[in-house]
């Protein structure tokens, strides 16, 4: 299958240039996304890119990452309407090579004439004098073509410092020079993209009278409209110091049933029969999430490895299992991987000194419930665990209750667990 049919069924196409796909499937074709140095790690978010190129190399061509050195210092307006904190030289080169790193596992680099390659555009412009630039860049690109873009268009209100108005400039001259240097006839990204590529094959034509192709990608919205690639706690990081890989995997493994089969397609490396025998089997049962298993399964393993998606799958059955003996043996860093800040709750140590009240516990001393009212008309209607056993309005809890001498598990009805630390 051509690459653009395969981003077609996997409805990853949003905008591709007039002879793009002729192109393609006349030659192998060298292709780059550019990624952007503002964090340590790469998001889930960047995986959609990722794939691209994965799926780009899988047809036969030669994916190129430029991770953005130079692109870095200036920051990218595109969707944002207000201007980056821009970031030291020190913080971005930091973030380049924790993402090269990150790059690199998922890419084949040692395949032939089609082999992986990571360039930093900071390569080619640390020479570039600012005169050189307007002189032999900018007279090639008005003003009222630059003023057009969408990205500048939504900050004419509220302003955009020069810095930023020549972001599409630089990122379109790192296409020429790839062009020029490395044959590279494409450029990917995402849909929000669109104006800084074409700025780039229009450098190309104008400056030497050559030509290039774009292609865009879909940008991921959730099926209730929220941004996709964040949770309750926030951005999911590929980095599992950033993101444990419990979170990561639970991520994928709550997808719902709605977004659950866009997801699978964009973020499977599966064929096509093999994800439609999954959405079949998915439709025949949906309560048994068979989507959202395969998704968190593979995407798990590629980005983490197989023995650490092994323990994630271990401290789901355990957290979401009957047996505290079980749970007694994940290890306090597993334990505080597993409960966001959202529903982790601190206490005193001091209130474990005596035998204490459950009631106040549950529903003073923290917002596990509403009140203390609450809090007793769910425990006497049998619907608080604490450790795994069904409570009573008679039982007390003491600092023998206590996992590691600071942890209590307390369940409230079938699904929602939150963890209390004494301290």
């Amino acid at each position: 299958m051509g690459f653009v049919d395969e981003l077609k069924w996997r409805n990853m196409l949003h905008d591709i240039m007039p002879g793009t796909e002729e192109l393609l499937n006349k030659e192998m074709v060298t292709g780059y996304i550019g990624f952007d140095p503002t964090a340590d790690s790469l998001g889930i978010g960047n995986m959609v890119q990722v794939m691209t190129l994965m799926h780009f190399q899988r047809s036969g061509h030669k994916p190129m990452a430029v991770i953005g050195g130079a692109t870095g210092r200036v920051g990218d307006p595109s969707g944002k309407t207000v201007e980056r904190s821009l970031l030291s030289i020190e913080e971005i080169q930091y973030n380049l090579d924790c993402q090269k790193k990150q790059l690199e596992k998922f890419l084949d680099f040692n395949c032939g004439r089609n082999s992986a390659e990571i360039v930093n555009n900071y390569d080619w412009f640390k020479d570039f004098s600012f005169l050189d630039f307007i002189r032999d860049v900018g007279k090639h690109i008005s003003i009222n073509y630059m003023l057009a873009k969408d990205s500048v268009q939504s900050r004419l209100e509220t302003g955009m410092s020069f810095t930023e108005f020549t972001y599409q400039l630089i990122q379109g001259y790192d296409f020429f020079w790839l062009w020029k240097n490395k044959d590279v006839k494409l450029q990917l990204g995402g849909s929000d993209q669109w104006g800084n590529i074409v700025t780039g094959t229009e450098l190309i034509r104008r400056k030497d009278g050559g030509e290039a192709f774009a292609l865009t990608t879909q940008l991921i919205k959730k099926a209730d409209g929220s941004k996709f690639g964040k949770s309750e706690g926030g951005n999911i990081w590929l980095d599992a110091k950033k993101t444990s890989v419990y979170k990561f995997y639970q991520f994928w493994l709550n997808a719902s049933d709605a977004d659950a089969p866009n997801l699978i397609r964009i973020f499977s490396l599966k064929n096509r029969e093999e994800i439609k025998t999954l959405e079949m089997q998915h439709n025949e049962a949906p309560h048994l999430r068979i989507l959202q298993k395969a998704l968190a399964e593979e995407v798990t393993d590629r980005v983490h490895s197989a023995e650490a998606l092994k323990r994630a799958q271990e401290t789901t059955d355990i957290l979401f299992g009957s047996s505290f003996e079980d749970f007694k043996q994940l290890t306090e860093e597993e334990i505080e991987d597993a409960f966001g800040e959202d529903i982790t709750f601190n206490v005193s140590k001091v209130f474990f000194t005596t035998e204490a009240d459950a009631v106040a516990l549950i529903g003073e001393h923290t917002a596990i419930f509403p009140s203390k009212g609450e809090a007793r008309k769910s425990i006497q209607g049998n619907g608080v665990s604490i450790n795994k056993q069904k409570w009573s309005m008679d039982k007390k809890i003491t600092s023998a209750d206590l996992l590691y001498g600071k942890y209590l598990l307390v369940q409230k009805g079938k699904k929602n667990y939150y963890l209390i630390v004494a301290n």
